[in-house]
């Protein structure tokens, strides 16, 4: 009997025969450890036979006492380390066992999840880490799949079903699927993103040595897995929820195309008067830099080498990286209200304040834009603004004199007597001639006049690799 295998691109296996395919295949065996929401993930393999084949070891460890001493002391039991722990151990005695018996024809696996699924006072964040660590082919070097999911039904059963079903997709996908970008779209095959959001993955090892988790995060984001995803300036992907864990938060959206002095300086001006603005947690503001999917689309399409190299200069510049699908300020800032009700503060542009208050943006609200910045300005939410420079005039919008619809300046003067949009202080006027766009414009035409305009870390970068259609490899100061 051969495994089933996909019908149609656009029709996926059920979760079944996904199942069963795995258990087909001669070359897998391994482990399943699950903890919390019950063994959800193993069931589908029992119950779609073979099984015997697949499975050496099924194992939940409930208690948390029992859980450390299998796989340690941890802070939390639903959390990265922990999944680790169990993926190290748990792979460990696969390899110590039966590497000698059967190592020639096996690769071994192992499975495992630690998940908070509803509670019976249904008060607890719902969402769970789950990863598969494997052996592409049998003595091969292991291989990794990490994913955070948020289990979104509202009764516990229903998570559990749900949480079963991207389990088995997580599999097949690692040993059926060969291409990260179609792994990636099959992970909720037989589900929708109204039952689980994906809002974190992560590729490491021989197999995906290739794969770049930068492009992997905006997937998620592009295929509405979730709706923003986050990755560090060393390229490393984040879990949002444990990065912005009860921290204030600071973040700056942008096309970033490149970073530019302007940017630098726009950041700095609000770091300082965010942090003096604090009563406590001044040491811990976590900085943003945000790309929305409006922006990285706004040719149509996707080009994912443009991507990678805002992301590039982001990292030169040491910034942690938010892609979002947000594009209403609203939404994003109810997105930081999941995980910390610390001030939020975003910083922008005079010109980009005026946009928000564009009436045309809120049309799908029924108190457009009162019910828009209702929701904005709900917690402790503040914007510091920029001021923008006419470069035809001369003169400086600002928070002061910015032109407002006659019909929404009461609203606005409200908002800036409660302290809720601030001009930013301190600013550099040096910056204010700036633009993005003009500076990618003489990087392309090959006027070097673009590097005194962003920060040397950055121009470095740029010539170096050959960024934004620079001549690769140009001389400092060319």
């Amino acid at each position: 009997m051969h495994p089933p295998t996909r019908l149609a691109a656009d029709e996926p296996l059920d979760t079944h025969q996904k199942a069963l395919a795995v258990n087909l295949d001669p070359r897998r065996y391994g482990t399943f450890a699950e903890i919390g929401a019950g063994q959800e993930v193993v069931r589908w393999f029992f119950r779609a036979g073979g099984a015997a084949g697949t499975i050496a070891k099924s194992i939940s460890a409930y208690d948390m006492t029992v859980s450390d001493a299998i796989y340690g002391q941890t802070r939390r039991y639903v959390c990265r380390e922990r999944l680790e722990s169990m993926l190290d151990h748990e792979q460990g005695l696969n390899l110590e066992r039966l590497r000698d018996a059967r190592g020639d024809t096996t690769a071994f696996f192992t499975f495992a999840d630690t998940v908070s699924a509803k509670s019976f006072r249904g008060n607890n964040e719902c969402h769970g880490w789950m990863g598969v660590r494997f052996q592409a082919h049998p003595r091969d070097q292991d291989s990794q799949i990490i994913i955070h999911v948020r289990m979104l039904d509202s009764e516990n059963a229903l998570q559990q079903e749900a949480l079963g079903i991207v389990g088995v997709n997580l599999l097949y996908g690692a040993f059926m699927i060969h291409d990260p970008d179609k792994l990636v779209e099959s992970l909720l095959d037989n589900l929708s993103t109204q039952r689980i959001e994906i809002d974190m993955i992560e590729f490491s090892g021989i197999e995906f040595r290739h794969v770049d988790n930068r492009v992997m995060s905006l997937r998620l984001v592009q295929l509405g897995l979730t709706g923003a995803a986050m990755f560090g300036p060393t390229g490393e992907v984040l879990q949002p929820s444990e990065v912005l864990y009860k921290r204030p938060v600071l973040v700056e959206r942008g096309s970033f195309r490149p970073v530019t002095r302007v940017n630098i300086d726009m950041l700095r001006c609000a770091r300082t008067q965010f942090r003096d603005s604090l009563s406590e947690g001044k040491d811990d503001v976590i900085e943003l830099m945000e790309i929305t999917m409006r922006n990285l689309m706004a040719s149509g399409s996707i080009d994912y080498r443009d991507f990678l190299q805002r992301a590039d200069v982001l990292a030169a510049a040491g910034k942690t990286v938010l892609i979002s699908d947000y594009f209403e300020y609203y939404r994003l800032v109810t997105y930081f209200r999941r995980y910390t009700h610390k001030p939020v503060a975003i910083t922008l542009g005079a010109g980009s304040l005026l946009e928000l208050f564009d009436e045309k943006y809120y049309a799908d609200l029924a108190g457009g834009v009162l019910e828009s910045f209702g929701r904005l300005f709900k917690h402790d939410t503040r914007l510091y603004v920029y001021p923008f420079k006419d470069q035809r005039t001369g003169e400086l919008a600002t928070v002061a004199n910015l032109a407002v619809a006659p019909e929404l300046r009461k609203l606005y003067g409200h908002l800036v007597e409660r302290g809720n949009i601030l001009a930013l202080e301190g600013y550099d006027p040096e910056c204010l001639s700036i633009f993005s766009r003009d500076v990618a414009r003489r990087i392309q035409a090959g006027d070097p006049t673009w590097e005194t305009e962003v920060p040397p870390e950055i121009s470095e970068v740029i010539k170096r690799r050959g960024l934004f259609g620079s001549r690769k490899g140009a001389p400092a100061n060319s």
